[in-house]
């Protein structure tokens, strides 16, 4: 397998050694991480917990899950940033991240027309200075993680994932 910057991620999160905002919230399936090289606070990534390159090779389980989280973390964003809507964005097009992973970011009110749609991804990739500090993206992470272990955990509509096959 080529090199997969994903893959080493996923790595040390599981081997513990991820800090609060790139281990929010896991699951069978899916990482919910805070985005590292963002100006925008609150872009958070789904990542794929075994390396596929395509949605077409997600496994009903895992597909069934992504609806769940897709939903559930815009939800938690939308309480937390206070953001009108998110975005979700799926490439998986990057030479080191070639694993499938999701954009969930959050559409604030008052964001610029020159950084809306597409063109929010010149939040992405920002200098050292202007990226979301780690103590801000530990603060959001902790939020997120308290409200989806409330609505993952305790929800009386939740999916058996065994029984979708």
């Amino acid at each position: 397998m080529k090199l997969c910057k994903t893959c080493e991620l996923i790595a040390r999160r599981n081997a513990g050694a991820a800090p609060l905002w790139d281990c929010i919230h896991q699951t069978p399936y899916w990482d919910v991480v805070h985005s590292y090289n963002t100006a925008l606070p609150g872009w958070l990534v789904l990542v794929a917990r075994r390396h596929i390159e395509a949605i077409d090779e997600l496994k009903v389980e895992e597909a069934i899950e992504l609806g769940i989280l897709l939903q559930r973390v815009s939800l938690a964003l939308k309480e937390i940033t206070g953001c009108l809507k998110t975005y979700v964005i799926q490439f998986a097009e990057m030479t080191e991240h070639p694993h499938v992973h999701f954009h969930i970011v959050p559409r604030m009110a008052n964001q610029p027309e020159n950084r809306r749609g597409t063109d929010v991804f010149q939040y992405l990739g920002v200098s050292e200075e202007e990226r979301v500090n780690e103590e801000t993206m530990n603060e959001i992470a902790l939020k997120v993680q308290q409200i989806l272990l409330a609505s993952l955990n305790l929800s009386e509509d939740k999916v058996d994932l065994k029984e979708a096959k």
